[in-house]
Parts: C-alpha cells; structure tokens; sequence
C-alpha cells in the first residue's frame, strides 16, 4: 500500500464544484458524440423509409439494453479503481484495473454470442411484424458480432473514470463516433455509384468504429498512472478480483438494463397503436438521448469524484458533490423540457416528413418531456450508489420504477388514451425514480456520517 498522499487519487482535495466541472464536461463532450451516433443513424436509416424507421425503433431498446449490462460492468471497475486510489492502495487498483479489462471483454464476448442466438425469441417478444424482421436481423447480426469491441472500450473506460481522467474516456468515444460519422452514408445509403449495404451498413459503421475506439483506448492508457499489462492480470488474485467487481457490477448492469428493457416493453405496447406511434416514438427517443446528455455525462463523472472521496473517508466532500449535481439536474431537466414541448414538431422534421410520425413525436415530447429532470436525479443517484458499493439499492429502485410504476400506468392507461399512456408511464416512472433515488442517497450518507464524524 502506498504511503498516505502518493496515491494519484486526484479527486479527494480541491474544489468539488471545478472537479464536477472539470470530469462532467468531457463526459458531456464523449456522451455527446456517443448518442449522436444514434441520431446520424436514424437520420440515414430514415431516407430507407418508413419500415426501415420503425426497425431502427425496435432495435433501439435492445441495443440500449444490453449496452446497458456493459456499462455496469465499467461501473464496477469505475468503483473498485476510485476506491482504492481513494483508500491510497495503488497496487490493488492497478490488479484490479487490469483485471477489469480483461473480465469486460470476456464478458463481451459471451454476451455477443447470446445475442446471436436469441435475436428472432427477442424481437418475436417486442411485437414485431414479420415483414420488418429481415432489417432487424440484417443490423443485429453483424452488431452481436462486433459487441464484445464495446465492451473492451467500457473496460478500458472504467480504469480511466476511476482515476479521474474523463479527458482520455471523451477521446476514446469522439474516435469511434466521428468514424460512425464518416461510414454512415457510404455504409447505409451509399455514395458516388456505390449503393451502401442498408440496414446492415449502420451496424457495419458501429462495429468499425469500435475497433478504432480500442485502438485509441491502448494507446491513451498507457500514460495513466494505472497502465495496462498482462503481467499484472496474472499476478492479481483472479476470484477476489472477480468478486470486487461483480458485487458492483451486476447490480448495476441489470439495474441499467432494466430501464431499456422497460422501454422495450413501451415500444412493443406502442407497436399495437401502429408503425407511426412505433416510428415516431423511437425517433422521439433518440432525440431526447441527445438533450440529455449533460446530465448522462454528470452520472459518469460522480463515480469517480464520489467513489475516491468516500474511499478517502472525505464524506462532507462526498455529499457535496450529490448535492451540486442534484440542483444541476433539476434546472437542465426543466430548461429542457420547455424547450423540447415548444419545438416537438420542427424536431420531428428532421428525421421525417410522414405526418402520423411527425404527430407521435411531438405527442410524446409533450408529455415525457417534464420527466427529464427527475430522470436526471435518478441516474445521479444510481451513480452515487454504485460509486460507495452500494449498487443494490439502484437494482431494487430500478425494479420497482420499471415493474410497479411504468407497466402499471401504461397497461392501465392504454384502453383509454392510446400512445399518450404509454408516453405518461416514462414521466411517472422518472418522477418516480427521482424521488426514490433522493431518498436512498440520503439514507445512505447519513448511515456513514457518525462513523466519520467520529475520526
């Protein structure tokens, strides 16, 4: 264990309002590029046509969600990492760093896989006609093929957001989604004679930009204080390290996953009210992915600030950080939605001029969109709870915003009013989500504040 302040735990000293500055900004700048992947997609899969627009929108909610068990696996490195860099023990985080990225892309790899084999029983699930199946099958495929390239750049993510380098994680995902960027219309539409491959050339784009973002990543991370080596994956003590991080890491990933997999159960009651409520809901959903992204970008940067504080026993420094990023959330959430209930329909424009589609995105921007700002404090508040190890408490409010709250309203709704319930199940569930993720927070600082006090 290093001697106490030769940790690189850069978090635990300075400023907390110019460190949530400081690591949320690139996380918004890497955010960004990442969700405008999906908007530069829907804009080309839209010139496909309607059926193309309604496929992309099934698969949305499936890619999100098992993106979705990824990311709780950098979550759980994020968390190990931070903690010892914050506890001051350089050696356990850089065996349990390197473990992390080498678990991630086993992962991966089984996940891709599974993928594979379960694309048509996934989408049988969501409602999907017959006759849009051959375009899903045509994007998943190749995507499940590339999925474990994801998961090695989530892994390398993680060491870096545990050591506070959002910088370097902002790089990685500006890499691959300017390459996204670049193949899109030359890979789906086609360009100077060429006709493009369609449907499968948006998950083409996907997986060729990943592996540009591994390359990238190796390169970044050999400068950090927690570089990787195989050396050191063969030194750590393989199960403990294991168990370090899936105690975190499995929490989370389903408690990520269950909020897409929520959406996918939206999507498959919104395929009953047609292929424009279908279309124009999955449109509408990629765009609020986009005016989110602040607050996606301050949910990965609390992790690192809250976990190496809280390692470091700073937990006043801790609850400080909840606390600016809570207010951050509530403001930009509102601000937002105003701005998105007012402008529903000239959104709606830029992906299609079909106006049964045009009407279902302003219809759910009008309603969904005032449950930004909860939905904001929620994925702060699972942040803050997988930063301190206490990744549970977001698994069970997860599961009770999604299967008590969200299904409810929507099944209950429907008969009545059509799309507009299932529109008004995502606002209750947000609402839901924010009031519960304040409450554990608080529960959970206050459970430690004697034994700091005490110090």
């Amino acid at each position: 264990m290093n001697a106490p302040g030769s940790s690189p735990a850069k978090l635990v000293s300075g400023s907390i309002p110019g460190h949530l500055v400081s690591q949320t900004m690139p996380m918004v700048i890497g955010v960004a590029a990442i969700m405008s992947i999906g908007i530069v997609d829907a804009f080309f899969i839209g010139q496909l046509g309607r059926d193309a627009l309604a496929a992309i929108s099934f698969i949305f909610p499936v890619s999100v969600a098992i993106t979705s068990l990824g990311v709780g696996i950098m979550v759980g490195i994020n968390s190990v990492v931070a903690r010892a860099l914050g506890e001051g023990d350089h050696e356990r985080a850089a065996r349990r760093a390197n473990f992390g990225i080498v678990f991630a892309a086993g992962c991966g790899a089984l996940m891709g896989a599974a993928l594979w084999l379960l694309i048509d029983p996934i989408f049988a699930a969501m409602n999907a006609p017959a006759h849009l199946m051959p375009l899903i099958r045509a994007y998943m495929q190749p995507y499940a093929v590339g999925f474990p390239l994801i998961l090695i750049i989530m892994g390398f993510n993680g060491v870096l957001r545990g050591q506070g380098e959002a910088r370097r994680t902002s790089t990685i995902s500006i890499a691959y989604a300017a390459a996204n960027w670049v193949l899109d219309p030359l890979l789906i539409t086609g360009v100077f004679g060429f006709d493009g491959f369609g449907m499968a050339g948006a998950a083409y784009a996907s997986v060729i930009g990943w592996g540009i973002g591994v390359v990238v990543a190796l390169w970044l991370i050999r400068s950090t204080a927690l570089p990787f080596s195989i050396a050191l994956v063969r030194e750590c003590r393989l199960v403990e390290s294991a168990k370090a991080i899936t105690k975190v890491a499995l929490p989370a990933a389903f408690s990520n996953a269950i909020n897409p997999l929520g959406l996918s159960i939206l999507t498959a009651l919104a395929a009953l009210e047609g292929e424009a409520a279908v279309a124009g809901f999955g449109a509408a959903g990629r765009l609020q992915g986009f005016v989110i992204v602040p607050l996606l970008g301050l949910s990965g940067a609390i992790g690192g600030i809250v976990g190496q504080n809280w390692g470091a026993g700073r937990i006043d420094r801790a609850r400080e950080a909840a606390l600016w990023a809570a207010g951050f959330c509530v403001l930009w959430g509102l601000v937002v939605a105003i701005a998105m209930v007012f402008a529903g329909e000239q959104f709606a424009r830029l992906f299609t001029d079909d106006p049964a589609v045009i009407a279902e995105f302003a219809l759910y921007l009008e309603i969904a969109a005032w449950g930004y700002a909860g939905f904001g404090l929620l994925i702060v508040g699972n942040g803050i709870m997988n930063a301190v190890d206490k990744a549970a408490f977001a698994l069970v409010q997860s599961v009770a915003r999604v299967f008590l709250v969200m299904l409810p309203v929507a099944l209950i709704m429907q008969p009545g009013m059509g799309s507009a319930a299932i529109y008004t199940a995502e606002l209750a569930a947000n609402l839901f989500g924010a009031v519960s993720a304040v409450l554990i927070v608080r529960y959970i600082f206050a459970q430690r504040a004697p034994a700091w006090a005490a110090r």
